[in-house]
C-alpha cells in the first residue's frame, strides 16, 4: 500500500503531534489492516476493483480548521470547518478491467476539530483520529450515510474496525452498488 501522508507545517501542533501523526508506517499498517478486513468480508460492500487490486494508494492529510473550512467551502459549498473530508477517486473513475494499482483518494482531517471532539467525547486524541480516519476510509470505499440506517451501519463498522477488525460482519446493510460507475455507495 502506498500512503501519501501530510502534516501541514503551519498547524497548531503540540510538540508530540508531529512525531506521532507523521508515523507513516503506523498509518499504513492500520489502513491496510482495515482495508483487508473489509475486502475479505464478503458481506461488506467494497468495490470489486479494490478487492482485486495488487496495490492501493491514498492520501492522508492532517490540517487545521482554517484549511479544512476552505476545502469544505470549495468542494462542498459549506462555509465552515468540519472534522473530516474525503475525496474519493473511485466515484469518478471509468470502469477499467484488470487494474493492479488503484488510487482511492484523499482523507483530510482537522486536528483542531479532532481535539475538541476528543475532549467532548472524553477519549484520547488518538482514538478520535482513528475514528475520523476510519470514517474517511469508508467514504473512499464507497460508503455513504444519506439516512439513519446507513449511518448506523457505517458507525457500527467503524467501531468494529477500531476494536481490531478481524471477524467483521455488518448487519442490515443498506444496498450498495460496488461498480466503478461513480455510484459506489
Amino acid at each position: 500500500m502506498e500512503l501519501d501522508l501530510a502534516l501541514d507545517a503551519d498547524g497548531p501542533w503540540a510538540p508530540e503531534d508531529q512525531a506521532s501523526l507523521a508515523e507513516l508506517q503506523t498509518w499504513q499498517t492500520i489502513l491496510m489492516d482495515w482495508i483487508q478486513t473489509i475486502c475479505t468480508t464478503p458481506s461488506l460492500p467494497c468495490p470489486g476493483v479494490v478487492r482485486q487490486a495488487d496495490e492501493l494508494c491514498l492520501g492522508l492529510r492532517f490540517t487545521d480548521d482554517r484549511t479544512i473550512a476552505t476545502l469544505n467551502s470549495t468542494w462542498r459549498q459549506r462555509n465552515q470547518a468540519t472534522d473530516v473530508l474525503s475525496f474519493a477517486v473511485l466515484e469518478e473513475a471509468p470502469a477499467l478491467p484488470d487494474v493492479s494499482s488503484v488510487e482511492l483518494g484523499d482523507i483530510v482531517i482537522s486536528l483542531d476539530t479532532a481535539r475538541r471532539q476528543a475532549s467532548e467525547q472524553e477519549h484520547s486524541l488518538n482514538r478520535e483520529l482513528l475514528w475520523l480516519v476510519s470514517h474517511g476510509l469508508l467514504h473512499l470505499l464507497g460508503w455513504d450515510h444519506p439516512d439513519e440506517a446507513s449511518l448506523a451501519a457505517m458507525l457500527q463498522l467503524q467501531e468494529q474496525l477500531l476494536e481490531g477488525g478481524g471477524n467483521v460482519q455488518a448487519t442490515e446493510l443498506y444496498p450498495v452498488d460496488t461498480t466503478l460507475d461513480g455510484n459506489a455507495r
